[in-house]
């Protein structure tokens, strides 16, 4: 493969174990067009949780592939190496939603404080908050330090972040909310967003691999693996907020929990092998689906966005300091690194405390 030429990592949309890929020529820019370079991107569960709503959310749209393939989308960071819109200059480096490429082509059709909005055609419809790709000049969050934090968990901590504010918004009187999938990184987000808010008890479900890990974090007020839902107590009003998509899971939570489990959200798909069944019969209230853009739309009214963004950032600092004390990132550079390091997040064998952050160049 030449080290110039556009590469793209395609994943087979009937079966994401299969995966190819492909070489093409850099894009061509017309007029108005910005192309960026990307430099590098991180990969976690959450990536697979695109794949699984690819079709449900449009996930599989924000960048097209031939029939029957996908390109999953991952946060990271890219710099403009070639632009015909006056407003975007060479050089600019950007925080946003990018393929598992080494280019992106977009079409701002907006430029501004907020940063660069894609309004290309197969982008129409789709969540706003993923169109828009963040300068590092005018980000309040950014840090040259922090970029390989930033890729690997804000995307997932904004969505904590909102789900917990989700949680609190819709006063459901719980006393405490048990998380699913304790390890990822988006539940660790969500325990620590809990706990430390003080409203309830934040509690952790996970495995008995991960369980030690998990007690360490100390971001759960309470650890139990999944073999131990019915040891919970059944009396204490309950959120359930499921990252793992574990129907067995979800099941014996509701079965339990009954009357005291009052909402119960879906988010993510860590278990997604275990994702298939029927829950139509359940008891207790019915599994909504958590759809973080939609409640940035509502705190956007409801707050305004630079104050949304205030309160982000200053939950994001104490969360960032946090991580230090867990967090080990782990670099990948070309094909062959990304190819096993996605074999891995979708078998399951990642160690929780790693994060992967990526590049489809050859190291520096």
């Amino acid at each position: 493969m030449s080290d110039q030429a556009g590469l793209d990592f395609l994943v087979d949309r009937s079966d994401w174990k299969q995966h190819r890929f492909v070489e093409a020529p850099v894009p061509p820019l017309g007029d108005g067009e910005v192309l960026f370079r990307v430099d590098r991107f991180a990969l976690t569960a959450n990536n697979i949780s695109y794949a699984l709503a690819g079709d449900l959310l449009g996930y599989w749209r924000f960048f097209p592939a031939a029939d029957g393939w996908g390109r999953i989308p991952a946060m990271g960071f890219a710099d403009v190496v070639e632009s015909k819109h006056p407003q975007v200059k060479v050089g600019t480096r950007c925080f946003g939603f990018y393929p598992m490429s080494r280019y992106l082509k977009i079409e701002p059709s907006s430029v501004g404080a907020g940063g660069i909005s894609d309004g290309a055609a197969h982008r129409a419809g789709l969540a706003a908050a993923y169109n828009q790709y963040t300068p590092t000049e005018s980000d309040n969050l950014y840090r040259p330090q922090d970029e390989d934090a930033l890729m690997l968990m804000r995307g997932l901590f904004f969505t904590s972040f909102l789900a917990d504010d989700f949680v609190a918004d819709r006063a459901f009187g719980e006393d405490a909310v048990l998380i699913s999938s304790a390890s990822s990184k988006t539940s660790i987000a969500l325990g620590h967003q809990v706990s430390t808010s003080g409203r309830a008890r934040s509690i952790g479900l996970t495995s008995q691999r991960n369980a030690d890990f998990v007690r360490r974090l100390g971001c759960y007020d309470e650890v139990a693996t999944y073999d131990q839902v019915r040891e919970l107590d059944a009396a204490r009003p309950t959120v359930y907020v499921d990252m793992a998509g574990d129907k067995g899971v979800l099941r014996a939570v509701h079965e339990h929990l009954g009357d005291s489990l009052k909402h119960s959200c879906a988010i993510g798909a860590t278990h997604w092998e275990q994702s298939a069944g029927d829950d139509s019969d359940l008891p207790g209230p019915k599994p909504e689906f958590f759809f973080a853009p939609a409640q940035i739309a509502k705190r956007s009214e409801d707050w305004g966005p630079a104050e949304l963004q205030r309160k982000l950032g200053e939950a994001w600092s104490g969360f960032r300091r946090f991580s230090e004390g867990w967090l080990e990132v782990q670099r990948g550079y070309g094909s062959e690194a990304l190819a096993r390091a996605y074999d891995d997040t979708v078998a399951g064998r990642c160690e929780p405390q790693h994060g992967h952050v990526l590049s489809l160049w050859e190291a520096p």
